[in-house]
């Protein structure tokens, strides 16, 4: 009998990172999850103790303010960091196993850029937050159908490298018209809310703001969970996973849709927050190797601490709040740099 496509790919010919090939514990993970989530809590202009913050979890601090403080503003915040983070490192391990590329993010079609420019035209004709949010959504969608159309209409030998092609162009313009209308909005009210959210930022976040986006970010997942061991095929190419009875083409289509899904929805409530999305997988595949099974969680746990403690050091680094794409374009480029220097010695 012949082999599965998971065992042919333990023995191709590429050679996995030599840290651990092991699976972390779910337990474990979901224990550190708790723990930073708790620091979180913990830690900010009004410190509280673990006790104090665990009590007002449930409201018996006896401090109304304590109270106020970590379930109207901090638990909120902390659940939208877990879910962004998760969301974003998911969606740019899919588009790395999906393109065969590790330097794929989840932008590469040109999602953050659509997104940001339907925010931007939402709040340049001063739109409701929900409105916003939902221009936001719908550029996302948006940039990346008008891409499979213009791959659709072409006569395209390699419809990968035109998909990436044609993701950059659209988010070029995306960015360009984004650019003209950042020069139009008014200076004293527009353009400063418009320069924050494309930063990224999770400070005004509520738990109303998350409703619309957990369910999307699930939607998207589920493909994703159901074809992980499908996905593992398109490392083949589209010749050797036609001979395993996979049509490369419509589940790309269908991976595509999930991946954006889940970038769109959650880049709707946070602003473009870059970085996440290529480095955390790069962390994830020296963990646990690149199988796509355990890729996908580790990667959604990775993500979901990361943005976490990220999102921490933006409301307590200043008075001031930093904006999350400053921070983790700060942490995740030299970063990135470490691990391609990592990468030439170890991974070829």
């Amino acid at each position: 009998m012949g082999r599965g496509p998971a065992s042919r790919m333990s023995t191709s010919g590429r050679r996995r990172l030599p840290v651990t090939t092991g699976f972390i514990g779910p337990g474990l993970i979901l224990l550190a999850l708790a723990a930073a989530s708790l620091f979180a809590i913990m830690i900010g202009p009004y410190s509280l103790s673990a006790s104090q913050a665990l009590a007002a979890l449930v409201g018996l601090s006896g401090d109304p303010q304590a109270d106020i403080v970590v379930q109207q503003i901090r638990l909120p915040r902390i659940g939208a960091a877990l879910l962004v983070g998760a969301a974003l490192a998911a969606s740019g391990a899919t588009y790395q196993a999906m393109f065969r590329n590790p330097l794929v993010s989840p932008d590469i079609l040109g999602v953050s850029a659509g997104a940001g420019l339907g925010a931007v035209l939402g709040i340049f004709l001063s739109l409701p937050v929900a409105m916003i949010q939902l221009c936001a959504f719908v550029g996302g969608m948006s940039a990346v159908l008008l891409v499979g159309l213009v791959v659709r209409l072409g006569n395209n030998n390699n419809p990968t490298l035109a998909l990436i092609l044609t993701g950059v162009v659209i988010g070029a313009l995306a960015g360009a018209m984004t650019s003209l209308l950042k020069v139009m909005a008014d200076p004293y009210d527009q353009l400063p809310a418009i320069t924050f959210w494309l930063l990224g930022s999770l400070a005004s976040i509520t738990l109303t703001d998350m409703k619309p986006a957990l369910p999307a970010v699930l939607l998207g997942l589920t493909p994703l969970i159901l074809l992980r061991w499908r996905i593992n095929v398109l490392a083949f190419g589209d010749e050797e996973a036609k001979t395993l009875g996979v049509d490369a083409g419509k589940l790309r289509l269908a991976v595509i849709v999930a991946a954006t899904l889940i970038t769109a929805s959650v880049t709707a409530i946070a602003g473009v927050i870059g970085w996440v999305g290529l480095v955390i997988p790069h962390i994830a595949r020296m963990l646990v190797g690149p199988g796509f099974g355990r890729l996908l969680p580790a990667s959604m746990a990775l993500g979901a601490g990361y943005l976490l403690l990220i999102d921490t050091l933006a409301r307590t680094l200043s008075e001031v709040e930093t904006p999350i794409g400053i921070l983790t374009a700060v942490i995740g480029a030299p970063f990135f740099i470490a691990l391609l220097a990592r990468g030439k010695r170890g991974w070829n």
